[in-house]
């Protein structure tokens, strides 16, 4: 599987959010979006989720343009986990994983014993299945990131497109949010996710977009594109880059830190 960008151009009435921006992410990859507040990155993502349709370019799936998939069988390709999710009313954590299954389903429907086989299956794949008894709103930041994964993976879809998923968790629930999103990849699956933390890029990216004033700034893996002068233009911040086991790991480190 192959989900290739081409020339996605975007404008809110006159003001264009998006230019051109073009890039593919195939299976087993990981691409992190880094970018300014501003920068488009969410435009993008909508148009990817065809919640924005009157885009110019064309965004493909093994070569067919998204444009013309029926909105059941484009949940079946693509999910979108949120940054975070505040539900209305207060649902056990298998209510909101089965929610993932309703493009599988007639309206008004009872869940049939495969939707709950499928709830069980995602979250003992997340490693959650202990939770499946809590209400959603009582996890902490963490658990609820991990629900809304096994959610995504409920509705069967291969590629996930994830808005900044670990901007409001502790530094733990980052590293195991993070863990669980890579190991996605190692099954196959297309991560899709925005940050704006370049060490992520550097742990865990396979690619890496940089986005600035709507234009795509550079596209490829994370050694080659990111550097001082890329985090200088994306956050007007002065880094100097230090590597780690024989290179095998990079890290950012603000120059105000070590002056």
């Amino acid at each position: 599987m192959i989900l290739e960008v081409k020339n996605l151009t975007y404008s809110y009435r006159n003001h264009k959010v998006l230019n051109k921006v073009s890039f593919d992410v195939k299976d087993s990859q990981l691409l992190c979006i880094l970018g300014p507040n501003g920068a488009g990155k969410s435009t993008m993502f909508k148009c990817i989720l065809q919640l924005l349709k009157d885009y110019n370019g064309e965004i493909l799936l093994d070569n067919k343009n998204l444009k013309n998939y029926k909105i059941q069988e484009l949940s079946r390709k693509v999910a979108y986990i949120p940054q975070y999710h505040n539900p209305v009313f207060s649902y056990s954590v298998t209510e909101m994983v089965l929610m993932g299954t309703t493009s599988q389903i007639s309206p008004m429907s009872k869940p049939s014993k495969e939707q709950i086989k499928i709830v069980e299956e995602s979250l003992d794949k997340i490693g959650i299945s202990y939770l499946k008894d809590r209400n959603f709103i009582n996890l902490s930041g963490g658990e609820r990131q991990l629900v809304l994964i096994a959610r995504a993976l409920a509705q069967r879809a291969k590629i996930l497109v994830m808005d900044e998923p670990t901007s409001d968790l502790d530094y733990g629930n980052q590293i195991r949010v993070l863990n669980t999103v890579k190991q996605l990849t190692k099954e196959g699956y297309i991560i899709i996710q925005s940050t704006h933390n370049p060490d992520q890029a550097f742990l865990y990216a396979d690619k890496v977009l940089a986005l600035y004033n709507h234009k795509v700034l550079d596209f490829g893996t994370p050694k080659y594109i990111i550097n001082s002068g890329l985090i200088k233009k994306l956050y007007n911040v002065d880094v100097e880059l230090n590597s780690l086991y024989d290179d095998k790991i990079r890290i950012c480190i603000p120059k105000s830190v070590i002056i």
